[in-house]
């Protein structure tokens, strides 16, 4: 049986660590103290794997999304139609779970940093280039299948993207005309209403 990598599993602590803070917080009250806290280790510790702040910062915002894929995986990968995997992936990006939420405000963080910062600006469109590669792919499954509208996939994908993010932020923020309950409705009626040939 394999000896788990200690270091590997160290870095993992320190990040989810470091996302929780910064969830909590915001990016910029982030202290490498507070993310040792979290992680039940000293500072030592965690600068010896990150050897600033920035650094830190930046493998927070890269494990969050690869965690975010990892959630994903299994609609991704799945035999299901194209319209069930779209919808699937609708209903597992809400923001109503604790792990979802704690995501959720990793990237607004993200996105309210990469606008003063070409580094995040660079890990962002990163991200989000494999993000829409992804959906996108869905998108075009279902056209080759007959089951979604004619089209740029890329573009489908991105205003699919696009309503996923506005409307998730208007929940995080606490809107009271944008419910987790209307979230969903509103981002399935897309699927309806554009996605699905007319």
């Amino acid at each position: 049986m394999p000896r788990p990598n200690v270091e590997v599993e160290r870095k993992e602590q320190i990040l989810g660590a470091a996302c929780k803070v910064i969830a909590e917080r915001g990016f910029r009250e982030l202290r490498v103290a507070d993310v040792a806290r979290e992680a039940s280790l000293s500072s030592g510790i965690v600068h010896y794997y990150f050897t600033d702040k920035r650094n830190l910062v930046r493998a927070a915002f890269e494990r969050n999304f690869a965690r975010s894929l990892e959630r994903r995986e299994t609609i991704l990968e799945s035999d299901d139609d194209a319209i069930t995997r779209l919808r699937a992936l609708i209903d597992a990006y809400l923001p109503s779970e604790a792990e979802t939420v704690e995501a959720w405000h990793v990237w607004a963080e993200l996105w309210a940093e990469a606008i003063h910062d070409s580094d995040l600006q660079e890990l962002n469109d990163h991200a989000y280039g494999e993000w829409r590669r992804l959906v996108a792919g869905i998108v075009r499954d279902g056209q080759a299948a007959a089951q979604i509208t004619a089209g740029d996939a890329v573009e489908i994908a991105n205003l699919l993207i696009a309503v996923l993010d506005g409307l998730a932020l208007q929940v995080l923020a606490g809107s009271t005309s944008m419910t987790l309950t209307r979230m969903r409705t509103v981002c399935q009626s897309f699927i309806d209403r554009v996605v699905l040939p007319q």
